[in-house]
């Protein structure tokens, strides 16, 4: 993705607070460079805990799926923690997963924003209401983008990207309230990651009214690495050297996080 966003971010992700939120733009594309494609910025909500080279490695894909597969121009990328109200074995802190996540973008790309909304809501926010913010924000607050022309705004698409467990759980009867799945896959779309265990085939039988807002990645070079494998390595005193970012290495040090065995006696509900 070639950027002509803006500089720094003038608050970082990790310093707001709900009183003092700003939504980061700061590397969103200003102007599209393709007058024939629609600009489409990626939404990955997940836990984070932490985030590994797997959770970055999506957003390279899904930006080449979309070039070469789909009339759409990925014009930015966020990660969106979830809140601490979401209480599950194995979540650090929102405050240690927000930092974790801009320190893991700083590091690694030149175009991944980490958007904390999410993460500071007292309360669980649905998916749904997730990407209903980031359409606000950037189509009705920054009002869309510059198109080629550089004189024209166009709205920008917003879409979900995830791994195949999430598709898993939407296709499964009850655990997604149906008004929330036609909302994201209907009025949004995904962009899902495969992975292997999952049977997509068997997935997407159950979403059939949404399968054209649904595109399926194959990764052609297979990363099974997860965030509940690095949790089980650490409690281990394992190396997680080049399967997560160095710079969450040293912070996950720094702050002792994920040494203690609770979690290991109770099964996680995977959200990444």
């Amino acid at each position: 993705m070639t950027t002509n966003a803006a500089g720094p971010a003038p608050l970082a992700a990790s310093a707001m607070t709900l009183d003092n939120y700003r939504f980061p733009s700061h590397r969103l594309l200003r102007r599209q460079n393709n007058p024939d494609r629609t600009p489409l910025v990626l939404v990955a909500c997940g836990s984070f805990s932490p985030i590994t080279y797997l959770h970055l490695r999506m957003f390279e894909m899904a930006n080449d799926y979309a070039r070469i597969n789909t009339q759409y121009e990925v014009v930015g990328g966020y990660l969106s923690p979830v809140s601490d109200a979401y209480k599950k074995a194995g979540l650090a802190e929102s405050r240690h997963r927000v930092r974790m996540c801009e320190l893991a973008a700083e590091e690694t790309s030149s175009w991944l924003m980490v958007d904390p909304w999410e993460a500071l809501q007292p309360d669980y926010m649905p998916t749904a209401k997730v990407l209903d913010h980031f359409e606000h924000e950037i189509n009705h607050v920054l009002g869309g983008i510059l198109g080629a022309d550089g004189e024209t705004r166009r709205p920008v698409k917003i879409m979900l990207l995830a791994g195949a467990d999430l598709i898993g759980t939407m296709s499964t009867p009850g655990v997604w309230a149906e008004k929330d799945l036609d909302h994201i896959l209907g009025n949004f779309g995904a962009m899902i990651i495969e992975r292997s265990g999952t049977d997509m085939d068997e997935a997407l039988a159950n979403l059939k009214q949404w399968e054209d807002n649904i595109h399926v990645i194959t990764q052609m070079i297979q990363n099974n690495v997860s965030s509940t494998k690095i949790r089980l390595f650490l409690r281990r005193d394992m190396s997680v050297q080049y399967l997560i970012p160095a710079s969450v290495i040293q912070y996950i040090d720094q702050n002792k996080l994920y040494t203690d065995d609770a979690e290991g006696k109770s099964k996680d509900k995977e959200k990444q």
